[in-house]
C-alpha cells in the first residue's frame, strides 16, 4: 500500500518516531512491515555487523558503498518487495537517500555514481513518502553519547563530515520536495509526530483512491 522510510543523521530521533508510528497505524489495524537499513535479512545482518564495528576503521568509503549496496539487493527482493505487492505497508528505518547522503555528500564519491550503483541494487524501487527529521550534527551526537552502547564506525567520524552529512540530506530534499517531508528534530516528539501522521495518513487516503479509480 505504501513504501515509506525514515533518514537522518545520528541521534535525530528516528527510532523514537518509528515506534509512534507503528503504533498508531497498529491501531488502525493496518497491515505494517517494519524493517531497516542495512540488516533486515539473515545476509544483511551479518553485512550490518561489518559495516558499523568500530574496529573497522580501515573500511573505504568504495567498500562501504558496496556493502550496503549488497544488503539493499537483498532486502529489496527478499523483503520489501513482496509485502509491497501483498498491498503492506512497509516503513523502512534508511534506505538509499542515506547512501547518496554518507558515501555521497559525506564522503565525496560521485553522486552519478552512487545512482547507478543504487538502480541496479533496488532495481528502481523508489519510497512514496520519505521522513526526514532534520538536526543539527552537535546536537545529535551529544545525544547518541548517552547511548555508548549504540556508538558505532560512524559517530567516531570528525564533526565536519557528519556537517556534510546533513548538508546532503537537505539538498536531496530540495531536489524532490514531492517525496520528502523535512521535521525540525528539535521540537518535542509529540509534536513531530503530529505532522508524520497527517503527511502518511495523506498518502494512505491517496494511494486508496488512486487503486479504487
Amino acid at each position: 500500500m505504501a513504501f515509506i522510510t525514515f533518514e537522518g543523521i545520528e541521534g535525530s530521533g528516528k527510532t523514537t518516531q518509528i515506534r509512534l508510528l507503528l503504533a498508531w497505524l497498529g491501531e488502525q489495524k493496518q497491515r505494517v512491515l517494519h524493517t531497516r537499513e542495512p540488516g533486515g535479512t539473515a545476509i544483511g545482518d551479518r553485512i550490518r555487523a561489518i559495516l558499523l564495528d568500530p574496529a573497522h576503521t580501515e573500511m573505504t568509503p568504495e567498500a562501504e558503498i558496496l556493502l550496503y549496496s549488497a544488503a539493499r539487493a537483498q532486502i529489496v527482493r527478499e523483503v520489501i518487495r513482496p509485502h509491497l505487492e501483498q498491498e503492506w505497508i512497509v516503513i523502512c528505518d534508511r534506505y538509499y537517500d542515506s547512501t547518496l547522503a554518507y558515501q555521497g555528500y559525506g564522503h565525496g564519491l560521485p553522486l552519478d555514481d552512487l545512482r547507478r550503483i543504487t538502480q541496479f541494487a533496488t532495481g528502481g524501487l523508489t519510497p512514496d513518502l520519505t521522513l526526514y527529521l532534520d538536526l543539527d550534527p552537535e546536537i545529535g551526537l551529544r545525544r547518541k553519547a548517552q547511548t555508548p552502547e549504540e556508538w558505532t564506525r560512524f559517530e567516531r567520524k570528525e564533526l565536519e563530515y557528519h556537517r556534510r552529512v546533513r548538508e546532503g540530506y537537505l539538498h536531496l530534499a530540495a531536489q524532490e520536495p514531492r517525496r520528502w517531508l523535512v521535521l525540525d528534530a528539535n521540537r518535542p516528539p509529540e509534536l513531530i509526530q503530529q505532522d508524520i501522521r497527517a503527511r502518511v495518513e495523506a498518502l494512505l487516503n491517496r494511494n486508496r483512491a488512486e487503486k479504487h479509480r
